[in-house]
């Protein structure tokens, strides 16, 4: 047999090994999610399907809230055909996040990684419902980090994972999974009339909105009125002026009359720090915003015309 396909058939085998190591680790901990909605005569049925993984042993299960939101019931089908009731505990459409429980024991459970160490061209997996089809599995790679779009609120969800990996109807909720079997990411859109691109909410955002939805039942924000995005920054800036991360935030736009505007923030200003607390993530800041009290002035660092600049801003409570 010729060598280069003696080692096709190694890289092949190892690819496969991986996709069915995380299936075999994560698949059991996704369910199936059914919700129903009232009619006017207050009978419920049946109205969709989404997914969502299991990450607790006490049945908190992690989706979309696009999936459950203002649902009249909610059950959940495991991959072992047991189907359960489950209640809502929670949901941001800020980030598309939900936090629902089910009435279950002896659960499977999912582990979560940290999507800040992602990088372009990473190995993904995605399961999921797609169009009723449980336990669906498809693999593809991380294809950008740092997307932002538009929530179905008209809300602008920050930080998004692209990949090309198969998302359809039914699988929104779903995780995205790394070759390590850690949960990296929770699916969530695919853009209509485009082929070969979807996107997943960051574990690390949603380790934080769970934490919110556990701590208070909903999500609490200070809000600056402003659009950012991750940015690298030069490693001779970071030298001269002794930048403590390698990452900065680029701001892209200022709300007018919003806490960063009267601030003195302007679109072009990178964002170092929060209170003394490097920031190189959009991630980072909403992190030290949560933290922050409402109506109270933390200090921002930022880089201006290669400078850096210290200003004053008061977050008002998100509207």
């Amino acid at each position: 047999m010729p060598q280069t396909l003696v080692d096709d058939i190694e890289i092949l085998d190892a690819y496969s090994r991986a996709v069915v190591s995380v299936v075999e680790a994560v698949g059991p901990a996704v369910v199936s999610i059914t919700m129903g909605r009232s009619d006017a005569d207050g009978r419920v049925g049946a109205t969709g399907a989404g997914s969502g993984v299991i990450i607790a042993p006490d049945g908190y299960v992690l989706t979309n809230h696009h999936v459950v939101h203002d649902a009249g019931r909610l059950e959940a089908t495991l991959t072992d055909g047991r189907i359960l009731d489950a209640v809502l505990v929670g949901e941001d459409p800020s980030t598309d996040l939900a936090l629902i429980r089910l009435g279950g024991t002896d659960l499977p459970v999912a582990a979560l990684g940290r999507s800040a160490s992602l990088r372009v061209g990473q190995l993904v997996v995605a399961i999921g419902n797609p169009l009723g089809f449980q336990s669906t599995v498809s693999a593809g790679v991380v294809s950008a980090l740092g997307r932002f779009f538009r929530s179905r609120t008209g809300r602008l969800i920050e930080n998004v994972i692209q990949t090309d990996v198969a998302v359809n109807p039914g699988s929104s909720g779903g995780p995205l999974v790394d070759s390590s079997g850690r949960v990296v990411g929770i699916n969530t859109a695919i853009i209509a009339m485009a082929q070969g691109l979807s996107f997943a909410i960051p574990i690390d955002t949603a380790t934080w909105v769970i934490g919110e939805l556990l701590t208070h039942g909903r999500v609490r924000r200070a809000w600056l009125g402003l659009v950012a995005q991750n940015r690298p920054l030069d490693r001779s800036l970071v030298h001269r002026l002794a930048i403590a991360a390698a990452h900065a935030v680029e701001v892209v736009a200022v709300e007018p009359d919003g806490p960063a505007a009267l601030a003195g923030l302007v679109a072009g200003d990178w964002i170092l720090a929060v209170d003394g607390h490097p920031t190189g993530t959009v991630d980072e800041i909403h992190r030290r915003l949560a933290a922050a009290t409402i109506g109270t002035p933390v200090s921002i660092a930022v880089l201006r015309g290669g400078a850096r600049v210290g200003l004053s801003v008061t977050p008002q409570e998100a509207p």
